[in-house]
């Protein structure tokens, strides 16, 4: 039987000894606020219209009611570029990812209905300009429709699945909750793992009457201690600094204390099964930054290539974030307890393992 007095002794010592190294104080607490922050300036504060240079060859007044058409949605700022200069060399030259280029006989084939071309300039590595290139279209299919005396016939109306409408803040916060979750107690347990046992510390530690599964039990303890204390900070400022729209509710509670203990005992096991401190360094390494980056920290899953998507999948931080989501966002508890479950079975297996392959005393 687990003797409570045990295993908050350890605790107490652990304590001071984490409170006195101020880089893993730094990178468990104001890390993910740093991040928060930053992603949350870049995201959530900004305009959504792109700036767009265009080049129009075409002296007729379509050409003139095309522009006003593309300028009036809103999604576009419209500079104009000298006819004289070549187009695509002059955004080469300055660097520019999007360019519209009308022709010259552009409203004299639109009023013959003869087909004509505008050429978009295009950049694949910049995001915005696939929110350009459907903005073009959508004005040019009205042109088209325009032109032959058409009328759309079939609308679209946006709304959006809650009251208020999405932001990309509102996801940041849960998946930096996982990010939290994930790296602090991950990283710290390897570290803490390979130099105890490099440095006798286990092998001391067995001459007292502290259990294995007492040690392991209070350093869960103290990263749920950390993990609701980071949950705090990055839901205060999220709110309050960017307004992220987020729900608070008991059903976030099982996934700050299933995250610590699944991450805790992955890392004492990673920790336990390495030889070395640096070969443990890079094995946790390994297991980490794929979870990092393709379990929806800082962005959807959904928006991944299939493939990615079924890595994503097989992630136990994919479920802690989804679960997250689901109960702060999306306000849907049933979701969020099948990824409870999830992760819960995911932990007590991983915490099993580690409390049996973990040994005081190398053989």
């Amino acid at each position: 039987m687990a003797n409570l007095k045990r295993i908050f002794s350890d605790l107490a010592v652990f304590r001071r000894q984490y409170l006195r190294n101020r880089i893993g104080l730094f990178f468990a607490l104001i890390f993910p606020v740093i991040i928060i922050v930053l992603f949350g300036a870049i995201f959530s504060g900004g305009s959504s219209t792109v700036t767009v240079y265009y080049q129009n060859h075409d002296s007729g007044s379509l050409s003139t009611a095309y522009l006003s058409a593309l300028n009036s949605t809103g999604a576009l700022d419209l500079i104009p570029v000298n006819p004289s200069v070549n187009f695509s060399q002059y955004l080469l030259a300055n660097s520019l990812s999007e360019g519209i280029l009308i022709p010259t006989n552009f409203s004299e084939s639109l009023e013959s209905h003869i087909p004509v071309n505008v050429t978009v300039y295009t950049n694949p590595a910049d995001t915005s300009s696939e929110g350009v290139l459907a903005v073009v279209s959508g004005v040019t299919n009205y042109f088209n429709l325009r032109a032959v005396g058409a009328s759309p016939i079939v609308g679209v109306i946006n709304q959006n699945v809650k009251s208020s409408s999405y932001k990309y803040i509102d996801f940041l916060v849960p998946g930096l909750i996982g990010f939290s979750i994930l790296t602090s107690p991950m990283f710290s347990m390897v570290n803490i793992a390979a130099e105890y046992k490099k440095t006798k510390i286990f092998r001391q530690l067995s001459l007292t009457p502290l259990t294995k599964g007492e040690w392991l039990t209070s350093k869960i303890i103290w990263y749920i201690i950390l993990t609701v204390a980071s949950f705090v900070l990055m839901v205060l400022v999220g709110t309050e600094l960017f307004a992220a729209q987020v729900q608070l509710s008991l059903w976030i509670v099982p996934f700050l204390l299933v995250g610590p203990l699944f991450f805790v005992a992955l890392g004492m096991l990673v920790g336990t099964v390495t030889k070395s401190q640096e070969s443990a360094g890079v094995i946790g390494n390994i297991i980490t930054f794929p979870m990092m980056f393709l379990s929806g920290t800082f962005f959807p899953v959904s928006s991944m290539p299939g493939y990615l998507q079924n890595v994503a999948h097989v992630l136990p931080l994919y479920y802690i974030i989804d679960g997250l989501n689901s109960v702060m966002v999306y306000n849907n508890p049933g979701k969020a307890l099948t990824d409870f479950v999830i992760v819960a079975v995911i932990a007590a297996i991983v915490f099993a393992l580690a409390v049996r392959l973990f040994k005081w005393r190398d053989s």
